[in-house]
Protein backbone atom coordinates (compact mmCIF):
# COMPACT_ATOMS: atom_id res chain seq x y z
CA UNK A 1 0.00 0.00 0.00
CA UNK A 2 1.22 3.36 -1.19
CA UNK A 3 0.87 6.34 1.04
CA UNK A 4 -0.95 9.33 -0.43
CA UNK A 5 0.79 11.92 -2.31
CA UNK A 6 0.94 14.76 0.53
CA UNK A 7 2.47 12.16 3.37
CA UNK A 8 5.25 11.03 0.86
CA UNK A 9 5.82 14.74 0.64
CA UNK A 10 6.17 15.43 4.19
CA UNK A 11 7.93 12.21 4.61
CA UNK A 12 10.63 13.52 1.97
CA UNK A 13 10.63 17.34 3.75
CA UNK A 14 12.49 15.34 6.54
CA UNK A 15 15.25 13.71 4.42
CA UNK A 16 18.95 15.04 2.76
CA UNK A 17 18.30 17.02 -0.75
CA UNK A 18 19.66 13.80 -3.03
CA UNK A 19 16.76 11.69 -1.99
CA UNK A 20 13.88 14.55 -1.52
CA UNK A 21 14.91 15.26 -5.26
CA UNK A 22 14.50 11.43 -5.92
CA UNK A 23 11.29 10.34 -7.59
CA UNK A 24 10.24 7.53 -5.91
CA UNK A 25 7.64 6.12 -8.26
CA UNK A 26 8.45 4.02 -10.98
CA UNK A 27 7.88 4.64 -14.74
CA UNK A 28 4.91 2.76 -15.70
CA UNK A 29 6.47 0.10 -17.50
CA UNK A 30 8.67 -0.55 -14.46
CA UNK A 31 6.02 -0.80 -12.12
CA UNK A 32 4.06 -3.29 -14.42
CA UNK A 33 7.55 -5.80 -14.32
CA UNK A 34 7.42 -5.74 -10.72
CA UNK A 35 3.60 -6.66 -10.67
CA UNK A 36 4.58 -9.96 -11.98
CA UNK A 37 5.96 -10.87 -8.58
CA UNK A 38 3.94 -13.84 -7.54
CA UNK A 39 4.17 -15.13 -3.69
CA UNK A 40 3.16 -18.59 -5.44
CA UNK A 41 5.44 -18.84 -7.99
CA UNK A 42 7.43 -18.41 -4.80
CA UNK A 43 6.26 -20.90 -3.13
CA UNK A 44 6.82 -23.38 -6.10
CA UNK A 45 10.53 -22.70 -6.29
CA UNK A 46 11.13 -22.80 -2.56
CA UNK A 47 8.71 -26.52 -2.53
CA UNK A 48 11.12 -27.55 -5.27
CA UNK A 49 14.89 -26.29 -4.26
CA UNK A 50 14.11 -27.95 -0.42
CA UNK A 51 12.23 -31.34 -1.70
CA UNK A 52 14.53 -34.56 -1.25
CA UNK A 53 14.81 -34.53 -5.06
CA UNK A 54 17.86 -31.86 -4.46
CA UNK A 55 19.57 -33.54 -1.88
CA UNK A 56 20.25 -30.55 0.47
CA UNK A 57 21.75 -28.66 -2.20
CA UNK A 58 25.78 -29.07 -1.11
CA UNK A 59 28.04 -27.92 -3.04
CA UNK A 60 30.28 -30.47 -5.38
CA UNK A 61 27.35 -32.65 -4.84
CA UNK A 62 24.61 -33.42 -7.53
CA UNK A 63 21.67 -31.73 -5.51
CA UNK A 64 24.11 -28.48 -5.55
CA UNK A 65 24.88 -29.29 -9.37
CA UNK A 66 20.88 -30.03 -9.85
CA UNK A 67 19.95 -26.72 -8.05
CA UNK A 68 22.62 -24.63 -10.03
CA UNK A 69 21.12 -26.22 -13.40
CA UNK A 70 17.62 -25.52 -12.50
CA UNK A 71 18.34 -21.88 -11.51
CA UNK A 72 20.15 -21.38 -14.55
CA UNK A 73 16.82 -22.62 -16.33
CA UNK A 74 14.85 -19.99 -14.77
CA UNK A 75 17.19 -17.08 -15.40
CA UNK A 76 17.37 -18.35 -19.09
CA UNK A 77 13.88 -18.44 -19.41
CA UNK A 78 13.56 -14.99 -17.90
CA UNK A 79 15.92 -13.57 -20.43
CA UNK A 80 18.97 -12.93 -18.60
CA UNK A 81 22.37 -12.75 -20.64
CA UNK A 82 24.83 -14.68 -19.31
CA UNK A 83 27.18 -13.04 -16.89
CA UNK A 84 29.15 -16.33 -15.85
CA UNK A 85 32.39 -17.93 -17.69
CA UNK A 86 32.23 -18.33 -21.27
CA UNK A 87 29.14 -16.84 -22.19
CA UNK A 88 27.53 -19.69 -19.56
CA UNK A 89 25.25 -18.49 -16.62
CA UNK A 90 27.91 -20.88 -14.68
CA UNK A 91 30.89 -18.94 -12.54
CA UNK A 92 32.56 -21.74 -11.13
CA UNK A 93 34.17 -21.57 -8.01
CA UNK A 94 37.48 -24.15 -7.22
CA UNK A 95 37.25 -25.48 -4.00
CA UNK A 96 38.66 -28.04 -1.89
CA UNK A 97 36.20 -30.00 0.14
CA UNK A 98 37.74 -31.49 3.18
CA UNK A 99 35.41 -34.12 5.62
CA UNK A 100 37.42 -34.78 9.08
CA UNK A 101 37.64 -38.62 9.87
CA UNK A 102 35.57 -39.09 13.21
CA UNK A 103 38.24 -41.40 14.00
CA UNK A 104 40.62 -38.52 14.42
CA UNK A 105 42.86 -38.45 17.80
CA UNK A 106 42.71 -35.63 19.38
CA UNK A 107 43.84 -35.12 22.96
CA UNK A 108 44.89 -31.99 25.14
CA UNK A 109 47.95 -33.51 26.86
CA UNK A 110 48.69 -31.31 30.70
CA UNK A 111 52.15 -31.15 31.86
CA UNK A 112 50.17 -33.16 34.96
CA UNK A 113 47.52 -34.99 35.29
CA UNK A 114 45.80 -37.48 32.13
CA UNK A 115 45.49 -36.67 28.60
CA UNK A 116 41.30 -35.71 27.54
CA UNK A 117 40.67 -37.13 24.46
CA UNK A 118 38.62 -35.82 23.10
CA UNK A 119 34.96 -36.77 21.07
CA UNK A 120 34.31 -35.21 17.37
CA UNK A 121 31.27 -33.77 17.40
CA UNK A 122 30.52 -33.98 20.91
CA UNK A 123 33.82 -32.17 22.25
CA UNK A 124 34.76 -30.25 19.48
CA UNK A 125 34.94 -30.07 15.75
CA UNK A 126 38.02 -29.33 13.25
CA UNK A 127 39.28 -29.37 9.74
CA UNK A 128 42.82 -29.31 8.48
CA UNK A 129 42.87 -26.56 6.34
CA UNK A 130 45.87 -27.78 4.55
CA UNK A 131 44.58 -29.85 1.65
CA UNK A 132 46.31 -32.90 3.12
CA UNK A 133 44.74 -36.30 3.91
CA UNK A 134 46.76 -36.41 7.77
CA UNK A 135 48.24 -33.96 9.52
CA UNK A 136 49.97 -34.41 12.65
CA UNK A 137 50.42 -31.52 15.55
CA UNK A 138 51.92 -32.10 18.96
CA UNK A 139 52.61 -28.52 19.81
CA UNK A 140 52.08 -26.28 23.40
CA UNK A 141 48.93 -24.52 23.70
CA UNK A 142 49.36 -20.15 23.78
CA UNK A 143 45.96 -18.55 24.96
CA UNK A 144 45.95 -15.35 22.66
CA UNK A 145 42.39 -13.83 24.45
CA UNK A 146 40.25 -12.97 21.39
CA UNK A 147 42.91 -13.58 18.78
CA UNK A 148 42.79 -9.67 17.50
CA UNK A 149 45.20 -7.40 16.19
CA UNK A 150 43.11 -4.16 15.36
CA UNK A 151 46.08 -1.24 15.39
CA UNK A 152 43.06 0.99 14.95
CA UNK A 153 41.77 0.15 18.29
CA UNK A 154 45.06 -0.06 19.85
CA UNK A 155 44.75 -3.86 20.53
CA UNK A 156 47.29 -6.75 19.46
CA UNK A 157 46.22 -10.10 21.53
CA UNK A 158 49.34 -11.31 19.90
CA UNK A 159 51.97 -8.52 21.00
CA UNK A 160 55.12 -10.07 22.59
CA UNK A 161 54.51 -13.54 21.69
CA UNK A 162 55.68 -16.09 19.47
CA UNK A 163 53.26 -18.73 18.01
CA UNK A 164 55.25 -19.98 15.12
CA UNK A 165 55.02 -23.64 15.33
CA UNK A 166 51.99 -23.24 18.26
CA UNK A 167 48.24 -24.11 19.12
CA UNK A 168 46.46 -20.79 19.43
CA UNK A 169 43.72 -21.11 22.13
CA UNK A 170 41.22 -17.76 21.08
CA UNK A 171 37.61 -16.86 22.54
CA UNK A 172 34.88 -15.93 19.80
CA UNK A 173 33.88 -12.77 19.40
CA UNK A 174 35.71 -9.52 20.66
CA UNK A 175 35.89 -6.99 23.71
CA UNK A 176 32.83 -4.71 23.81
CA UNK A 177 31.86 -1.27 25.70
CA UNK A 178 29.70 1.15 25.73
CA UNK A 179 32.12 3.20 23.26
CA UNK A 180 31.00 3.17 19.44
CA UNK A 181 34.31 4.00 18.73
CA UNK A 182 35.51 0.59 20.64
CA UNK A 183 35.65 -2.14 18.32
CA UNK A 184 31.95 -0.69 17.14
CA UNK A 185 30.88 -0.80 21.17
CA UNK A 186 28.28 -3.57 21.49
CA UNK A 187 27.73 -4.37 18.04
CA UNK A 188 30.54 -6.61 16.69
CA UNK A 189 32.85 -6.03 14.17
CA UNK A 190 34.56 -8.62 11.74
CA UNK A 191 37.02 -9.07 14.01
CA UNK A 192 35.10 -11.34 16.60
CA UNK A 193 34.05 -13.36 13.87
CA UNK A 194 35.59 -16.76 13.52
CA UNK A 195 36.48 -17.01 10.06
CA UNK A 196 38.91 -13.66 11.14
CA UNK A 197 40.28 -15.87 14.35
CA UNK A 198 41.87 -18.25 12.20
CA UNK A 199 43.06 -15.95 9.20
CA UNK A 200 44.58 -14.08 12.07
CA UNK A 201 46.05 -17.63 13.43
CA UNK A 202 47.48 -18.68 10.57
CA UNK A 203 49.40 -15.07 9.66
CA UNK A 204 51.02 -15.42 12.72
CA UNK A 205 52.46 -18.99 11.77
CA UNK A 206 50.25 -21.22 13.96
CA UNK A 207 49.58 -24.57 13.36
CA UNK A 208 46.30 -24.79 14.55
CA UNK A 209 43.62 -22.82 16.59
CA UNK A 210 40.63 -23.69 19.08
CA UNK A 211 37.92 -21.36 19.51
CA UNK A 212 36.33 -21.66 22.53
CA UNK A 213 32.67 -21.99 22.55
CA UNK A 214 29.89 -20.10 24.39
CA UNK A 215 26.59 -19.77 23.06
CA UNK A 216 25.89 -16.54 24.39
CA UNK A 217 28.75 -15.04 23.11
CA UNK A 218 28.21 -16.71 19.28
CA UNK A 219 25.20 -16.21 19.54
CA UNK A 220 24.30 -19.61 18.16
CA UNK A 221 24.62 -22.59 20.24
CA UNK A 222 27.16 -26.06 19.92
CA UNK A 223 24.26 -27.93 18.11
CA UNK A 224 25.06 -25.73 15.33
CA UNK A 225 28.16 -25.40 15.28
CA UNK A 226 28.33 -29.56 15.16
CA UNK A 227 26.27 -29.56 12.62
CA UNK A 228 27.87 -26.98 10.25
CA UNK A 229 31.51 -28.83 11.11
CA UNK A 230 30.32 -32.54 10.54
CA UNK A 231 30.03 -33.34 7.23
CA UNK A 232 31.87 -31.67 4.88
CA UNK A 233 33.94 -28.55 5.05
CA UNK A 234 34.71 -26.49 2.12
CA UNK A 235 37.91 -23.64 0.80
CA UNK A 236 38.53 -21.52 -1.79
CA UNK A 237 41.63 -23.94 -3.52
CA UNK A 238 43.93 -20.46 -3.74
CA UNK A 239 42.95 -18.78 -0.91
CA UNK A 240 46.10 -17.70 0.85
CA UNK A 241 44.50 -17.34 3.96
CA UNK A 242 43.46 -21.17 5.16
CA UNK A 243 47.06 -22.69 6.47
CA UNK A 244 45.73 -24.57 9.83
CA UNK A 245 46.45 -28.10 10.34
CA UNK A 246 43.51 -27.97 12.57
CA UNK A 247 41.02 -24.92 12.22
CA UNK A 248 39.00 -26.17 15.52
CA UNK A 249 36.34 -25.35 18.01
CA UNK A 250 35.80 -27.00 21.49
CA UNK A 251 33.00 -27.20 23.84
CA UNK A 252 32.65 -24.54 26.83
CA UNK A 253 32.59 -28.09 28.92
CA UNK A 254 36.39 -28.64 27.46
CA UNK A 255 37.60 -25.61 27.84
CA UNK A 256 36.37 -25.29 31.06
CA UNK A 257 39.12 -28.17 31.71
CA UNK A 258 41.50 -26.66 29.83
CA UNK A 259 41.71 -23.58 31.71
CA UNK A 260 41.90 -25.46 34.73
CA UNK A 261 45.17 -26.69 34.31
CA UNK A 262 46.30 -22.88 34.61
CA UNK A 263 43.86 -22.10 37.59
CA UNK A 264 41.01 -20.37 35.72
CA UNK A 265 37.76 -21.22 34.69
CA UNK A 266 36.63 -20.99 31.20
CA UNK A 267 34.65 -17.89 31.94
CA UNK A 268 37.74 -16.30 33.70
CA UNK A 269 39.71 -16.99 30.82
CA UNK A 270 36.87 -14.71 28.77
CA UNK A 271 36.15 -12.10 31.15
CA UNK A 272 40.38 -11.48 31.07
CA UNK A 273 40.66 -11.37 27.04
CA UNK A 274 38.13 -8.73 27.40
CA UNK A 275 39.86 -6.37 29.53
CA UNK A 276 42.38 -3.26 28.11
CA UNK A 277 46.02 -4.96 28.24
CA UNK A 278 45.40 -8.50 28.75
CA UNK A 279 48.36 -10.72 27.71
CA UNK A 280 48.88 -13.77 25.89
CA UNK A 281 49.70 -17.24 28.29
CA UNK A 282 51.52 -20.35 27.35
CA UNK A 283 48.64 -22.98 28.78
CA UNK A 284 50.71 -26.19 30.35
CA UNK A 285 49.05 -28.03 27.82
CA UNK A 286 49.89 -29.79 24.43
CA UNK A 287 47.53 -30.89 21.49
CA UNK A 288 48.45 -34.01 20.13
CA UNK A 289 46.95 -34.76 17.28
CA UNK A 290 46.49 -37.04 14.24
CA UNK A 291 44.21 -35.69 12.04
CA UNK A 292 42.42 -37.69 8.81
CA UNK A 293 40.95 -35.67 6.61
CA UNK A 294 38.72 -36.84 3.22
CA UNK A 295 40.04 -34.58 0.40
CA UNK A 296 39.03 -33.78 -2.85
CA UNK A 297 39.53 -30.90 -5.30
CA UNK A 298 36.13 -29.91 -7.35
CA UNK A 299 34.19 -26.50 -8.92
CA UNK A 300 30.28 -25.45 -7.69
CA UNK A 301 28.96 -23.01 -9.70
CA UNK A 302 27.68 -19.19 -9.01
CA UNK A 303 24.83 -19.13 -11.20
CA UNK A 304 25.27 -15.51 -12.82
CA UNK A 305 23.00 -13.68 -14.72
CA UNK A 306 22.30 -10.08 -15.90
CA UNK A 307 20.15 -7.82 -17.79
CA UNK A 308 22.31 -4.27 -19.33
CA UNK A 309 20.79 -0.87 -18.38
CA UNK A 310 20.61 2.20 -20.36
CA UNK A 311 23.96 3.72 -18.68
CA UNK A 312 26.53 1.82 -16.87
CA UNK A 313 28.29 2.91 -13.66
CA UNK A 314 24.79 2.00 -11.35
CA UNK A 315 24.90 -1.51 -11.47
CA UNK A 316 22.51 -2.89 -8.80
CA UNK A 317 23.90 -6.40 -7.84
CA UNK A 318 20.57 -8.74 -6.56
CA UNK A 319 22.21 -12.00 -4.53
CA UNK A 320 20.92 -15.02 -2.35
CA UNK A 321 23.21 -18.54 -1.62
CA UNK A 322 21.46 -21.38 -2.89
CA UNK A 323 23.71 -24.08 -1.21
CA UNK A 324 22.92 -26.05 1.95
CA UNK A 325 24.01 -29.32 4.16
CA UNK A 326 22.82 -31.45 1.49
CA UNK A 327 22.64 -34.54 3.12
CA UNK A 328 24.30 -36.57 6.41
CA UNK A 329 23.54 -40.30 6.09
CA UNK A 330 24.82 -40.76 9.69
CA UNK A 331 21.30 -39.10 10.91
CA UNK A 332 19.27 -41.02 12.76
CA UNK A 333 15.75 -39.64 10.70
CA UNK A 334 15.92 -37.63 7.73
CA UNK A 335 18.68 -37.12 6.68
CA UNK A 336 18.71 -34.23 4.37
CA UNK A 337 18.94 -30.80 5.54
CA UNK A 338 16.69 -29.09 2.70
CA UNK A 339 17.33 -25.31 4.05
CA UNK A 340 13.91 -24.35 2.73
CA UNK A 341 13.55 -20.62 4.69
CA UNK A 342 17.67 -21.09 4.73
CA UNK A 343 17.92 -20.65 2.00
CA UNK A 344 15.54 -21.35 -0.42
CA UNK A 345 13.31 -18.35 -0.07
CA UNK A 346 16.00 -15.73 -0.81
CA UNK A 347 17.09 -17.84 -3.97
CA UNK A 348 13.35 -18.12 -5.02
CA UNK A 349 13.35 -14.08 -4.70
CA UNK A 350 16.16 -13.44 -7.11
CA UNK A 351 14.68 -15.89 -9.59
CA UNK A 352 11.29 -14.08 -9.23
CA UNK A 353 13.05 -10.57 -9.70
CA UNK A 354 14.88 -11.55 -12.79
CA UNK A 355 11.27 -12.86 -14.34
CA UNK A 356 10.43 -9.55 -13.42
CA UNK A 357 13.00 -7.51 -14.93
CA UNK A 358 12.83 -9.97 -17.72
CA UNK A 359 9.85 -8.79 -18.80
CA UNK A 360 11.66 -5.65 -20.85
CA UNK A 361 9.02 -3.59 -20.73
CA UNK A 362 11.46 -0.53 -20.31
CA UNK A 363 15.53 -1.11 -19.82
CA UNK A 364 16.55 -0.32 -16.37
CA UNK A 365 18.66 2.62 -15.65
CA UNK A 366 21.95 0.66 -15.33
CA UNK A 367 22.48 -3.09 -15.57
CA UNK A 368 21.02 -5.21 -13.22
CA UNK A 369 22.89 -8.76 -12.12
CA UNK A 370 21.51 -11.44 -10.32
CA UNK A 371 23.62 -14.38 -8.57
CA UNK A 372 23.19 -17.02 -7.00
CA UNK A 373 25.82 -17.60 -4.98
CA UNK A 374 27.19 -21.35 -3.89
CA UNK A 375 29.21 -22.29 -0.38
CA UNK A 376 27.44 -19.85 1.61
CA UNK A 377 27.17 -22.14 4.27
CA UNK A 378 31.12 -22.85 4.16
CA UNK A 379 31.88 -19.29 4.96
CA UNK A 380 30.04 -17.42 2.11
CA UNK A 381 32.79 -18.79 -0.43
CA UNK A 382 30.83 -18.67 -3.55
CA UNK A 383 30.35 -14.53 -2.66
CA UNK A 384 33.33 -14.06 -2.21
CA UNK A 385 34.79 -15.24 -5.53
CA UNK A 386 32.15 -13.55 -6.86
CA UNK A 387 33.76 -10.16 -5.49
CA UNK A 388 36.89 -11.12 -6.41
CA UNK A 389 35.86 -11.85 -9.92
CA UNK A 390 32.69 -9.69 -10.74
CA UNK A 391 31.25 -9.78 -13.73
CA UNK A 392 31.25 -6.09 -14.17
CA UNK A 393 34.04 -3.60 -12.48
CA UNK A 394 33.24 -3.56 -8.81
CA UNK A 395 33.34 0.23 -9.11
CA UNK A 396 30.77 0.37 -11.45
CA UNK A 397 28.49 -1.46 -8.88
CA UNK A 398 26.82 0.72 -7.15
CA UNK A 399 24.70 -1.34 -4.73
CA UNK A 400 24.41 -4.79 -3.67
CA UNK A 401 21.32 -6.27 -2.22
CA UNK A 402 21.18 -9.40 -0.80
CA UNK A 403 17.96 -11.57 0.71
CA UNK A 404 18.86 -14.66 3.24
CA UNK A 405 16.59 -16.93 5.11
CA UNK A 406 12.92 -15.15 4.88
CA UNK A 407 10.64 -16.82 6.84
CA UNK A 408 7.31 -17.25 4.88
CA UNK A 409 5.02 -16.03 7.89
CA UNK A 410 2.43 -13.77 6.02
CA UNK A 411 2.66 -10.29 4.70
CA UNK A 412 4.74 -7.35 6.11
CA UNK A 413 4.64 -4.40 8.12
CA UNK A 414 8.04 -3.65 8.27
CA UNK A 415 11.29 -4.08 6.58
CA UNK A 416 14.70 -4.83 7.87
CA UNK A 417 17.91 -4.22 6.71
CA UNK A 418 20.87 -4.22 8.79
CA UNK A 419 24.07 -2.37 7.95
CA UNK A 420 22.52 -0.03 5.35
CA UNK A 421 22.77 2.64 7.84
CA UNK A 422 26.39 2.41 6.88
CA UNK A 423 25.98 3.59 3.29
CA UNK A 424 24.40 6.35 1.13
CA UNK A 425 21.70 4.49 0.54
CA UNK A 426 20.03 4.41 3.60
CA UNK A 427 18.26 8.02 3.06
CA UNK A 428 16.71 6.19 -0.40
CA UNK A 429 15.91 3.07 2.02
CA UNK A 430 14.25 5.63 4.84
CA UNK A 431 12.71 7.82 1.91
CA UNK A 432 10.60 4.53 0.27
CA UNK A 433 10.07 2.49 3.65
CA UNK A 434 7.69 5.21 4.02
CA UNK A 435 6.79 5.74 0.73
CA UNK A 436 5.44 2.06 0.76
CA UNK A 437 3.99 2.77 4.35
CA UNK A 438 6.41 -0.06 5.86
CA UNK A 439 8.38 0.74 9.58
CA UNK A 440 11.66 0.38 8.90
CA UNK A 441 13.74 -1.46 11.69
CA UNK A 442 16.15 0.70 12.62
CA UNK A 443 20.12 -1.11 12.89
CA UNK A 444 20.73 -1.73 16.52
CA UNK A 445 23.17 -3.51 18.63
CA UNK A 446 24.83 -6.22 16.41
CA UNK A 447 26.15 -8.19 19.04
CA UNK A 448 26.53 -11.30 17.32
CA UNK A 449 27.82 -10.21 14.35
CA UNK A 450 25.00 -10.93 11.94
CA UNK A 451 26.63 -8.15 9.64
CA UNK A 452 29.24 -10.54 8.99
CA UNK A 453 27.61 -14.01 8.27
CA UNK A 454 26.01 -13.17 4.79
CA UNK A 455 26.98 -13.13 1.35
CA UNK A 456 26.71 -9.33 1.30
CA UNK A 457 29.60 -9.08 3.51
CA UNK A 458 31.27 -10.41 0.93
CA UNK A 459 30.92 -7.86 -1.37
CA UNK A 460 31.25 -4.93 1.40
CA UNK A 461 34.51 -6.49 1.82
CA UNK A 462 36.02 -5.19 -1.83
CA UNK A 463 34.32 -2.05 -1.19
CA UNK A 464 30.88 -2.51 -2.80
CA UNK A 465 27.88 -1.30 -0.38
CA UNK A 466 25.78 -4.19 0.47
CA UNK A 467 23.05 -5.21 2.86
CA UNK A 468 20.47 -7.92 3.02
CA UNK A 469 16.72 -7.08 3.00
CA UNK A 470 14.74 -8.93 5.51
CA UNK A 471 10.83 -8.87 7.11
CA UNK A 472 12.34 -6.94 10.14
CA UNK A 473 10.44 -9.22 12.24
CA UNK A 474 7.10 -7.41 11.46
CA UNK A 475 4.38 -9.18 10.21
CA UNK A 476 0.05 -7.94 9.35
CA UNK A 477 -2.07 -9.65 12.22
CA UNK A 478 0.88 -9.85 15.12
CA UNK A 479 3.12 -7.54 17.09
CA UNK A 480 7.00 -7.50 17.27
CA UNK A 481 7.10 -10.05 20.50
CA UNK A 482 5.76 -12.80 17.85
CA UNK A 483 7.78 -11.86 15.60
CA UNK A 484 10.47 -12.32 17.38
CA UNK A 485 9.07 -15.80 18.92
CA UNK A 486 9.27 -17.25 15.16
CA UNK A 487 13.23 -15.80 14.76
CA UNK A 488 13.76 -17.52 18.27
CA UNK A 489 11.99 -20.66 17.91
CA UNK A 490 13.28 -21.45 13.86
CA UNK A 491 17.01 -20.10 15.13
CA UNK A 492 16.85 -22.68 18.31
CA UNK A 493 14.88 -25.77 16.37
CA UNK A 494 15.19 -25.50 12.37
CA UNK A 495 18.11 -23.15 11.68
CA UNK A 496 21.06 -25.91 10.32
CA UNK A 497 18.66 -29.09 10.33
CA UNK A 498 16.85 -31.16 8.48
CA UNK A 499 13.71 -29.37 10.56
CA UNK A 500 13.67 -26.76 8.22
CA UNK A 501 11.65 -27.91 5.47
CA UNK A 502 8.48 -26.26 2.96
CA UNK A 503 5.21 -26.59 4.31
CA UNK A 504 1.92 -26.52 2.66
CA UNK A 505 1.09 -23.75 5.77
CA UNK A 506 3.84 -21.28 4.65
CA UNK A 507 2.83 -17.96 3.62
CA UNK A 508 4.93 -15.97 0.55
CA UNK A 509 2.93 -13.35 0.90
CA UNK A 510 5.24 -10.96 2.73
CA UNK A 511 8.64 -12.86 1.07
CA UNK A 512 6.88 -11.22 -2.51
CA UNK A 513 6.61 -7.76 -0.47
CA UNK A 514 9.90 -8.10 0.06
CA UNK A 515 10.86 -8.85 -3.46
CA UNK A 516 9.43 -6.35 -4.86
CA UNK A 517 10.79 -3.58 -2.32
CA UNK A 518 14.19 -4.48 -3.42
CA UNK A 519 12.88 -4.31 -7.06
CA UNK A 520 11.85 -0.41 -5.94
CA UNK A 521 15.10 0.34 -4.20
CA UNK A 522 17.18 -1.03 -6.62
CA UNK A 523 15.35 0.89 -9.60
CA UNK A 524 15.82 3.85 -7.68
CA UNK A 525 19.46 3.63 -6.85
CA UNK A 526 20.31 2.61 -10.19
CA UNK A 527 18.31 6.06 -11.29
CA UNK A 528 20.38 8.28 -8.53
CA UNK A 529 23.30 10.54 -10.30
CA UNK A 530 26.12 9.41 -8.17
CA UNK A 531 26.93 5.72 -6.99
CA UNK A 532 26.33 4.13 -3.24
CA UNK A 533 29.17 5.01 -1.07
CA UNK A 534 29.90 4.22 2.17
CA UNK A 535 29.72 6.43 4.87
CA UNK A 536 33.14 8.60 5.66
CA UNK A 537 34.97 6.42 8.49
CA UNK A 538 33.34 3.27 7.55
CA UNK A 539 35.66 0.11 7.89
CA UNK A 540 35.08 -0.49 4.14
CA UNK A 541 35.37 2.87 2.92
CA UNK A 542 39.34 2.21 2.07
CA UNK A 543 37.97 -0.71 -0.10
CA UNK A 544 35.89 1.23 -1.95
CA UNK A 545 38.23 3.54 -3.00
CA UNK A 546 40.94 1.47 -3.82
CA UNK A 547 38.49 -0.15 -6.61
Amino acid sequence: MRLASSVVFASLLMVPPMVAQANLTLPDAAQQEEKVIDPERLRQHVKTLASDEFEGRAPGQPGGEKAAQYIAAQFKAAGLEPAGDHGTYFQQVPMVGVKTDPSTAFALVPEKGEPMKLTFGTDYVANNQTHTPTAEIDAPLVFVGHGIVAPEYGWDDYKGVDVKGKVVVVIVNEPTSDDPKFFNGKSMTYYGRWTYKFEEAGRHGAVACLIVHRTDLASYGWQVVQNSWSGEHSYLRDDPDTKLKAASWITHDVADKLFATAGMTADEAITAAGKRGFVAKPLPVRLKAHVITNVHMYESANVVGKITGAKPGRTVLYTAHYDHFGIDRTRKGDPVFHGAADNATGTAIVMEMARAFGQKKIQPPSTVIFAAVTAEEQGLLGSQYLGMHPPVPAKDISLDINYDELLPLGDVTGVGAGGAQRTTAYPLLEALAAHDNLTLRKGGVDAGGGYYRSDHFSLARVGIPAFSLGQGGMFVGHDEAWGREQSRDFGQNKYHRPADVYSDSMDFTGNAHMARFGFELGWIVMSQPERMEWLPGDEFEAARKRQ
